[in-house]
């Protein structure tokens, strides 16, 4: 599980279920003792049985939304349940559950007060319905809940490699760093004598004519890559924190190469870093 898989839109969504779990504690109706309620508690939450419906339709609802929504960022692309996947799921409870305290507050019994935990209630359903819906609309919303790491240092010579798919050769050099003597143009930290692509891939060389440099990019969260001939199969995914070769640029989209040399389209490129 990578937290970096998150977006601000995530970020909202688990803000509305933390807010909703705590107005189910809080009154839902309250009356005074003069009419048919006389004798019962002067107050109801979503957890008493008075108006049992309230809890399932309202606050789990929207708290099972919740999780499956930000349960699909750490599931594989392409995981379905009865034919949806998780955040569709989540979505279409997010949008059962608000839709459901609409018309509660709207429509409650006569002689009731509306609760502060019926309006929060209905405040964290809005709310948590817009972040599922409007994640992936809204470029803002996409953007990752905590930035990608750094490309760490380069390490003092003699130090262990760092780890990861973009730091070849001893030494751990950063993507674009000078390669040290007698290693091969294009091949950042190959030792000298090292025979080519006996290590870590190598960025080929710009094609004639063409201003396109290949580079090192790291993905602020986990992103499917497609199939080169522009079908919707997804041959790998992209995990936040390590880094890959862009090879080509077609429009918007890149042709990334993975550490195992599969290539493929990237077509959301929003918020990339680069090496």
């Amino acid at each position: 599980m990578n937290i970096r898989s998150l977006t601000r839109g995530d970020g909202v969504v688990i803000g509305a279920a933390v807010l909703l779990f705590i107005a189910s504690f809080l009154d839902f109706y309250s009356y005074s003792c003069s009419g048919q309620y006389c004798g019962s508690s002067p107050s109801v939450n979503g957890w008493k049985s008075d108006f049992f419906p309230v809890l399932p339709s309202i606050f789990l609802a929207g708290v099972i939304a919740a999780a499956l929504i930000v349960s699909a960022r750490f599931q594989p692309a392409g995981r379905n349940l009865f034919g949806l996947s998780l955040d569709q799921w989540g979505t279409a409870l997010a949008v059962f559950a608000a839709w459901s305290s609409l018309w509660t507050i709207i429509g409650g019994p006569d002689g009731l007060d509306k609760g502060v935990g019926q309006i929060l209630g209905l405040i964290a359903n809005l709310a948590l319905a817009a972040g599922a819906l409007l994640t992936q609309r809204i470029p803002a919303l996409k953007l990752p809940l905590m930035n990608a790491a750094a490309p760490a240092a380069v390490p003092p010579y003699g130090a262990a490699p760092q780890p990861g798919y973009g730091y070849p050769g001893p030494g751990g050099a950063q993507p674009g760093a000078p390669a040290p003597y007698g290693a091969q143009s294009g091949q950042p930290g190959q030792p000298f004598g090292a025979q080519p692509g006996a290590g870590q891939p190598t960025p080929p060389p710009a094609a004639a004519g063409s201003d396109f440099t290949p580079f090192w990019f790291a993905v602020p969260v986990a992103r499917p890559l497609y199939a080169e001939d522009g079908s919707s199969s997804t041959i790998a995914e992209l995990a936040p924190g390590t880094w890959y070769l862009a090879v080509e640029q077609r429009g918007q989209a890149l042709v990334a190469q993975t550490q195992d040399g599969r290539r493929g389209v990237l077509q959301d490129t929003t918020g990339i870093q680069r090496g």
